[in-house]
């Protein structure tokens, strides 16, 4: 696929289901399974297979991102020994 064509198209390149199984280290009927359960990036059909733009998986990715967990202040934990 030739990225700097579809850029000058004004097309983002889209994963199969496959590269995006690659991509995330995982096999690729987690990716089905994650769809069939609604926690899956959203996809495109075409025709009998599911592309995923490259944009739509980093806001997916963005949305699973946990959140730091918050510091205890120290001088509340000193009080309670």
């Amino acid at each position: 696929m030739n990225t700097e064509r579809l850029s000058g198209l004004g097309l983002e390149p889209v994963l199969t289901t496959s590269e995006l199984a690659d991509y995330l280290g995982v096999q690729v009927q987690a990716i089905y399974d994650l769809r069939t359960d609604g926690r899956g990036p959203a996809g495109i059909r075409v025709g009998r297979e599911i592309r995923y733009r490259v944009s739509d998986v980093l806001r997916w990715l963005d949305r699973l991102h946990e959140p730091e967990p918050a510091l205890r202040s120290l001088s509340g934990q000193i009080g309670q020994r």
